[in-house]
């Protein structure tokens, strides 16, 4: 299938026009998954999904994840989730950590899968805040000094949901989506700092400006440093790409390639309201002749945002 494809300015990021709502096919998702591998992000505005399309159009990047917070998943549809700063009787109806948090991390860096592939569907765009910016992972890793990278290839980072709530809760006036959450209780585990992404072969830095609290080769402050140090350099402005919501966007990011984190949106005045979909697993190797599609259950349901 040959899809319209606009690179973004700054060196990753494409957008793509297509509706989603109405195709959904193996030629489609070979066409979308190679995009995604070239580009990393797809800017896929316009769409009218309601939670079954989303979950359909979820499934055409691989396996998606229903080990989700159960607390903010979407009533009858395993593997979507809502996030929002949208509170009723006082209690958020999705996962929301404070109007100011930023925090750049890998979606699921917690878990001892990493995620391969996160859709995000913008229901209620605010007017003022609340944008997603990115920062391109795997080219900022290719700049790095040649000596820094061979050192960087050996060196693996725990990452910590107890120490993500932590952080988030100093710096939200003790308030973190992530503490008391079903996935709270998952024990640490450990990532390259840089692993290999199992398709295209290329390395990014794997980093977390919260859920990260040491590298597991190196004394504890020199380890903060270097992450520290690593951080800075992938989010420089030449590394970003800040994406604007507007109603009906969906965003597709490969999480494996890139970081990403909210900006500031403040509650009281500018509602936001999105649902995630997270691929846990690839599906789609470029070159095999079916798309490596595998026959997962369809999706069905009428349910709209």
């Amino acid at each position: 299938m040959d899809l319209v494809i606009t690179p973004l300015p700054g060196g990753f990021g494409a957008r793509v026009d297509i509706d989603l709502a109405h195709t959904a096919d193996a030629a489609t998702a070979r066409a979308l998954t190679d995009a995604l591998h070239r580009h990393r992000v797809l800017v896929l505005p316009g769409q009218h999904l309601n939670h079954a399309d989303l979950l359909a159009s979820a499934s055409l990047f691989g396996a998606v994840d229903t080990a989700t917070d159960r607390r903010y998943t979407v009533p009858g549809f395993p593997g979507l989730t809502v996030v929002s700063n949208i509170h009723q009787d006082g209690t958020p109806i999705g996962i929301y950590d404070g109007d100011q948090e930023e925090e750049w991390h890998a979606d699921n860096s917690f878990k001892p899968e990493l995620t391969a592939t996160t859709l995000l569907y913008s229901v209620i765009t605010p007017d003022e805040g609340g944008e997603t910016r990115f920062a391109d992972a795997t080219r900022a890793y290719a700049d790095l000094p040649a000596g820094l990278r061979a050192r960087i290839d050996g060196l693996s980072a725990v990452h910590s949901v107890q120490h993500l709530a932590a952080r988030q809760a100093d710096a939200a006036d003790g308030r973190s989506s992530t503490q008391a959450g079903t996935l709270a209780q998952l024990p640490e585990v450990a990532h390259p700092l840089a692993p290999l992404h199992p398709i295209t072969g290329v390395r990014a830095l794997l980093l977390g400006s919260m859920a990260i609290p040491r590298i597991e080769e190196l004394p504890e402050a020199d380890g903060q440093t270097l992450l520290a140090d690593l951080l800075a350099h992938t989010t420089g402005p030449e590394y970003l790409y800040t994406h604007r919501w507007k109603q009906g966007d969906l965003v597709v990011w490969d999480n494996l390639a890139v970081l990403h984190t909210a900006s500031p949106c403040d509650s009281s005045r500018h509602p936001r309201l999105l649902v995630r979909a997270a691929v846990r697993r690839q599906t789609h190797r470029p070159g095999t002749p079916d798309g490596g599609i595998t026959s997962e259950p369809s999706v069905s349901g009428s349910n709209r945002h």
